[in-house]
């Protein structure tokens, strides 16, 4: 069976491109946690052993609407990305929150 990665390897360079740039696009509009995990291509078990966690905590993670701020910045540190909380307000350009989620050193 020729996995999706065979697939878009096989696709002319042209198109590949399109669909990185497509991609990237859909990652900077709005996710939830799973979607941005599958968006990145990284499974449970994968992240699960990037956190040093169980898989099966993942998954309880990624069902959750409600979570620590210091664990979805661990998330997203382990896929690869950083946190940013920004507070916007009208008439007013976006203002960056800082020092949540963060251990103190």
């Amino acid at each position: 069976m020729t996995t999706l990665q065979e697939k878009l390897g096989r696709l002319p360079a042209e198109r590949r491109k399109k669909i990185d740039e497509r991609t990237a696009q859909l990652m900077s509009e709005e996710m939830t946690i799973r979607e941005l995990r599958k968006a990145r291509r990284i499974t449970q078990a994968k992240l699960a052993k990037a956190l040093h966690v169980k898989q099966e905590q993942v998954s309880r993670i990624e069902k959750r609407t409600d979570l620590h701020i210091s664990t979805l910045r661990r998330q997203i540190e382990a896929l690869g990305g950083d946190l940013t909380i920004t507070a916007t307000f009208p008439n007013s350009a976006p203002i960056k929150i800082t020092g949540l989620g963060q251990l103190e050193a």
